[in-house]
């Protein structure tokens, strides 16, 4: 058995879109926005979804939404997600990138969220 839930909405936009993006974003959901720690190609909106992480992705690639998914046992989350009908595109560090049904992308990565939140929040699967 392993856990998994949303953990965040990712706003990708292009290199050189990405601040006027994370600006109107911030201006749009009035909350703050300020670079990820440790993370250059994040900008985080702090606050703008109680329970998740909000954030502009500074990409090489068209614009686009995608939901990242925490779980406590990436490989199960990556093979029951792949057994939905997702296809694994790419990897990016710990991250697992999917293409989903419907054509949108989905990362499966390692628990990254407060562990009580993650606890309180996750959903089993066998």
């Amino acid at each position: 058995m392993h856990r998994s839930r949303v953990y965040a909405l990712i706003i990708d936009a292009p290199r050189d879109e990405a601040d006027a993006a994370a600006a109107f974003w911030s201006a749009a959901l009035g909350v703050p926005a300020g670079p990820a720690p440790g993370e250059p190609q994040f900008i985080d909106l702090h606050g703008a979804l109680p329970g998740l992480v909000a954030a502009v992705q500074s990409v090489d690639d068209a614009p686009r939404l995608h939901l990242d998914i925490e779980t406590d046992d990436p490989v199960a989350e990556t093979d029951r997600l792949l057994a939905l009908g997702a296809t694994q595109v790419a990897r990016w560090q710990e991250c697992r990138v999917l293409r989903v049904p419907g054509g949108h992308l989905v990362c499966v990565l390692p628990v990254e969220s407060d562990r009580e939140l993650f606890d309180a929040q996750a959903r089993a699967w066998p």
